[in-house]
């Protein structure tokens, strides 16, 4: 299940015999425990025979983005109140003179000091004041604060003290929820440290609530099995886990997507591909690179930094509800606002007035009006038509067509500069990587972005629109630990660093052996953030297993791949200079079964269902073109631009001058004239 901005995706695999089963259901932010059941009960199976249940949220992110969250009290080493508010000093929008950063989520007078101390090697300075902490915790009780985040200096380097506060607040108040730092962040940098302390102390208890109602109703629908929630890193851990770490599910459900991609791509043997993934609300992109996903340990949402390892997913405000505008000088925008789905673009019929990218959609003819997710839904062009001209088009003297093809035009150049933003800002081309669009808009947008960027190939795979919900049944259990121990990278500190990577193996394996795993079912996979002597910044260095039992090649294969990642970024790299670890990584991950790829049909091509007149910016505007229903497709039939292919919850655009075939497993592979 893959909750988005406008629908739920399902996602319901027979493990016997492969068959896969999709369904949708309107994502109502005020009851999403209630649509989900709803669209659970739609799928051709009870509750009580459902094996596994795989979960994809947006609940943990969009209390940030809103900031619908609790009142949240801080507890912080004495002298460190004002971390939170002061952050890096810096001024990450250097030209924009207006620009302020967000408040902070914890107001002065919640953010209280104690007497402790701990020394950045772990060693106690000055004992913890219990009584100062019954004292403090007194004062926030009584402003009225729901959750409590303790954040003391260097917990991660020694977390008894954070441990003996959180142990005091359970005692005294045991209702109220308590994060520690020591257990979200286990990295330094007081600022992103305590920020994303606060954050899940802001979020958790309206994210356990959640979930305590939606193990409620699926119990009453029969469903008693262990229910699992997609993380930020692509792996999912069990739901009372999450309830205590929703910082963990921020980018939960854009994670399903990539992970889906990742194994499509090994299926095909793809190594570099673009993940793109259109939504209603957001245009979420990420990078497999030589047959690895691309990951960072520290993010930010909305304007909050938050550490912890994570796909690195860029999100920019494009998808099928996103509203086209007029700023102050007459400029044409679309997004971030988002229409979503109530009352959703104007051509849902729900109250919607402002044209959205799903309107201009339907006015140029690429989608069906009366074949929108299945005929489920009956659109109507002439609200669409209406919201356009009104908003936009007689604003700049501009046809509804010349309107609606401009504001696509604009979405698809934002989706070109997230790629930008993920490829050619690292040195990386994307001309040498295939893009798998997917998302109940991939196979819109697909060709235009690719022709943009001059990327060869694109794949749009079967059910596109359910595509993440099928990346999350792809998923596997998995548990991150990292430490933060700052060393010179020598022969002398190699043996202290094998020594630090086997601690954090055994603490994640801890973790999945309370789901249930052996722990000759586990696999481990290291990391280590290194940086040349003097340098601020560092970068992520995936480490073999191996090297482990061979401090030699530790040493050795570490270097190389620092310098190498290193000229890949800046352009250039020392290989002799000194080098400096400073946080070590350690991923357990506890494989289960995953998805087959059912092989396409054979047989004669199929015949376009239909003809409809669609209008397309690059030719005479509008040409009467075949219409092509995908589940008829068979398999390597190809087909000339310009066509559409349909299926129910998702619409494929061929542009003039490009071709689309069908491969062994039922993708649609788009190729421009040029690739051909």
């Amino acid at each position: 299940m893959d909750v988005g901005g406008t629908f739920i995706d399902f996602a319901l695999l027979d493990e016997a015999t492969g068959e896969l089963t999709i369904e949708k259901q309107p994502a109502t932010a005020s009851r999403l425990a209630e649509e989900l059941l709803t669209g659970l009960g739609r799928l051709p199976v009870a509750a009580a025979d459902i094996g596994r249940l795989f979960h994809g949220t947006t609940v943990a992110i969009n209390a940030v983005l809103q900031e619908q969250g609790v009142a949240v009290g801080l507890l912080t080493t004495r002298g460190f109140r004002d971390v939170l508010a002061i952050g890096r000093g810096a001024r990450p929008q250097i030209y924009n003179f207006f620009y302020s950063p967000p408040e902070a989520l914890v107001p002065r007078y919640l953010r209280r000091e104690v007497t402790e101390r701990m020394a950045a090697d772990g060693s106690e300075l000055e004992a913890l004041s219990l009584d100062e902490v019954d004292r403090e915790l007194e004062y926030l009780v009584r402003h009225g604060i729901e959750a409590v985040a303790v954040c003391f200096l260097h917990a991660y380097a020694n977390p008894v003290h954070e441990r003996e506060a959180v142990e005091r607040i359970r005692a005294k108040h045991p209702g109220l929820s308590v994060t520690a730092s020591s257990e979200v962040a286990t990295e330094w940098r007081e600022f992103e440290r305590t920020s994303t302390t606060v954050l899940n102390s802001y979020i958790q208890p309206p994210f356990a609530a959640y979930l305590g109602d939606l193990g409620t109703r699926l119990q009453g629908a029969g469903y008693t099995r262990p229910l699992a929630l997609m993380q930020s890193n692509g792996g999912v851990i069990d739901a009372s886990r999450a309830a205590e770490l929703p910082i963990r599910t921020l980018e939960s459900g854009p994670a399903g997507g990539v992970i889906g991609a990742r194994a499509l791509a090994d299926e095909l043997g793809y190594a570099n591909v673009i993940c793109a993934d259109v939504g209603g609300t957001s245009y979420d992109v990420a990078l497999i690179e030589g047959g690895h996903i691309l990951e960072r340990t520290e993010t930010k949402v909305a304007g909050r930094p938050v550490l912890g390892s994570g796909i690195d997913i860029v999100s920019i405000g494009a998808g099928g509800g996103s509203i086209a505008w007029i700023d102050h000088r007459g400029a044409v925008k679309v997004g971030p606002q988002s229409a979503g789905a109530h009352p959703g673009p104007a051509c849902f019929g729900l109250g919607g007035k402002e044209p959205t990218v799903t309107d201009c959609h339907l006015v140029l003819g690429r989608l069906d009006a009366n074949n929108f997710l299945g005929a489920r839904m009956q659109l109507d062009v002439e609200a669409a038509e209406r919201a356009i001209a009104d908003r936009i088009g007689n604003r700049i003297a501009a046809t509804v067509e010349q309107a609606a093809e401009g504001i696509l035009a604009i979405a698809e150049t934002n989706m070109t500069y997230a790629i930008r933003a993920i490829t050619v800002e690292r040195g990386l081309d994307p001309r040498e990587f295939a893009l798998i669009s997917y998302g109940g808009g991939g196979g819109l947008f697909a060709a235009a972005t690719a022709e943009e960027l001059e990327i060869p190939t694109v794949i749009v795979p079967p059910t596109p629109a359910n595509f993440s919900a099928w990346g999350i049944l792809a998923s596997d259990y998995r548990d991150d630990a990292a430490l933060t121990r700052v060393r010179s990278f020598d022969t002398d500190t190699v043996a202290g660093l094998v020594s630090d990577l086997r601690e954090l193996a055994a603490r994640a394996t801890a973790d999945l052996r309370a789901y249930g795993f052996a722990e000759g079912d586990l696999e481990y996979r290291y990391r280590a953030d290194a940086r040349y002597n003097g340098q601020e910044h560092t970068i992520t260095v995936p480490l073999d297993g191996g090297w482990l039992d061979d401090e030699h090649a530790l040493l050795s294969g570490l270097r190389e791949r620092f310098v190498a990642l290193h000229r890949q970024l800046y352009g250039h790299g020392d290989p002799d200079a000194g080098l400096e670890v400073v946080t070590v990584r350690c991923r357990a991950v506890a494989p289960v079964g995953h998805p087959r790829f059912a092989e396409q049909r054979a047989g004669d091509p199929a015949e376009p269902a239909r003809m409809r007149s669609v209008y397309f910016r690059r030719s005479d505007g509008w040409i009467d073109t075949p219409v092509f229903d995908r589940d008829d497709l068979t398999r390597d039939q190809s087909i000339e631009g310009p066509a559409i292919v349909e299926e129910w919850t998702t619409t494929i655009v061929v542009p003039p001058d490009w071709g689309v075939r069908t491969d062994r497993i039922g993708d649609l592979v788009l190729t421009n004239g040029v690739g051909r």
